[in-house]
């Protein structure tokens, strides 16, 4: 079927307008659902039209692509649990400059970068595009703990790092001169790929939400490189969307984080201090306490905040924690949620599984709006959160996430902490929260430990 290009232009010119509009939906929970429909269906129009372009001739490998393609993301999508959300977004990020990478080089090979933009914009697709494959890949492994989650390098790696993006940009400027060099592709590509490893590597495991919303970032702008490479308008459109979009995400979590924008985009991140003995932390200084015990707290309470974290969705509590804030509520109490913007190992994931129970969004409080009142708090309820409640954060020069925005829980009158063990969080570090004065520890299955409060909350 021939198509005008006009008409695809149109097309184009429409999707664009449904990504902007989508992603402008997505900046408000009630209009969230709708926003996401809006963004797809402009996908689902530039895809359409891009088959109707008389230059796509191989429909059966596209057929087979998109079969094959859908069966495994719905696979993905129903048997991925949400506690492994964080590494399947990670994993997508590096599927997207993966996809990038794999077009910038088909168009090489094929011989359409034959004048300095598309062969600059063809570097770019490939330098970007496997730089964000590889460093995924690292970033999927440290979440799903197939490699050690701290950071791991090597003396000078700051200077192999320059080399290899140096050489790469070099790589680029030849082929400009002398097209078709197959040989300095293959390098610039070997060159790539090495860098997102060393890039990923250094940094540990609490930075890790931060790298996912670079990693994002990456993979938009290296599908608009390759949008130019093809002359897709459509392209070039959604990946500066997903590469802006991404890029003002990681400046916010740097900022939630007190990190520099700078050193993530290089694989810096903050250096350890002198390790803190757990012992001399913990020492004859943990409280611990029951669940009935927990719920004669709360019959006397007023005020009640929820902090939850990466425990939270481990246990999959989500649910159960809604049980519990509806009891307190039938009973008078004031219950607000504690929402830090790292907690967990993706950006949002507190929010997302909160909204998966059906928390009221008015409920779901943010660092700053929380912080100011945990004095006026009653009980502060830590639910698997570890790092983020770090007092560390603010006391100790020497820790390596000194200066971190941290939730105040330590100054609400109780503080219980619902957690299996006193293992260190992400970061490695113990958390003298645990030995506060003020706080009790509820060791056990953070759902099941719920669920004990709750009962003996009704039967009280």
């Amino acid at each position: 079927m021939h198509v005008s290009q006009n008409w695809i232009d149109i097309a184009y010119l429409i999707a664009a307008v449904l990504f902007v509009v989508g992603i402008k939906g997505l900046t408000k929970p009630k209009t969230a659902v709708r926003g996401n429909l809006l963004a797809a269906a402009g996908m689902g129009v530039a895809a359409v039209v891009t088959l109707l372009n008389e230059h796509i001739v191989t429909y059966e490998i596209i057929i087979a692509g998109v079969v094959v393609g859908g069966l495994i993301g719905a696979i993905m999508a129903k048997k991925v649990q949400m506690t492994s959300m964080p590494q399947m977004i990670a994993l997508l990020n590096g599927f997207g400059g993966g996809a990038s990478f794999a077009v910038a080089s088909a168009e090489f090979f094929r011989g359409s970068a034959d004048n300095t933009v598309s062969i600059i914009a063809t570097g770019a697709a490939v330098l970007i595009g496997a730089v964000t494959l590889t460093g995924s890949l690292v970033a999927f492994a440290k979440l799903q703990e197939l490699i050690d989650g701290k950071p791991m390098g090597f003396p000078g790696m700051k200077v192999v790092n320059a080399i290899l993006f140096v050489g790469s940009l070099v790589g680029i400027g030849y082929l400009v001169v002398n097209p078709g060099n197959e040989t300095v592709f293959w390098g610039l590509v070997a060159a790539a790929m090495l860098l997102g490893l060393l890039l990923v590597l250094p940094i540990g495991g609490a930075d890790m939400p931060v790298v996912i919303a670079l990693l994002n970032s990456y993979s938009g702008v290296a599908a608009s490189a390759a949008g130019f490479v093809m002359g897709n308008s459509a392209l070039i459109i959604t990946g500066s969307l997903v590469g802006a979009s991404g890029l003002i995400l990681t400046s916010i979590m740097c900022k939630a984080m007190n990190r520099s924008l700078t050193n993530v985009l290089f694989g810096v991140m903050a250096e350890a201090g002198e390790a803190m003995d757990e012992d001399e932390v913990y020492a004859g200084k943990v409280k611990s306490t029951s669940a009935e015990e927990v719920a004669m707290l709360l019959e006397t309470a007023q005020r009640v905040v929820i902090v939850p974290g990466f425990g939270l969705a481990m246990a999959q509590a989500q649910h159960a924690v809604r049980d519990m804030a509806d009891t307190m509520e039938a009973m008078g109490i004031e219950v607000e949620y504690a929402i830090h913007p790292v907690a967990g190992r993706m950006p949002g994931h507190m929010n997302v599984l909160l909204a998966e129970a059906e928390v009221p969004y008015e409920q779901l409080k943010d660092m700053d709006q929380i912080n100011p009142t945990f004095e006026q708090t009653d009980v502060a309820i830590v639910l698997g959160a570890n790092d983020v409640t770090n007092p560390m954060a603010r006391e100790d020069k020497g820790s390596p996430i000194y200066g971190m925005p941290i939730l105040n829980v330590d100054k609400a009158k109780t503080v219980v902490v619902v957690k299996r063990s006193l293992s260190s969080g992400f970061a490695g570090l113990p958390n003298p929260l645990f030995a506060k004065d003020n706080t009790l520890m509820l060791f056990g299955d953070g759902k099941g430990a719920v669920l004990d409060i709750t009962t003996a909350l009704k039967e009280g």
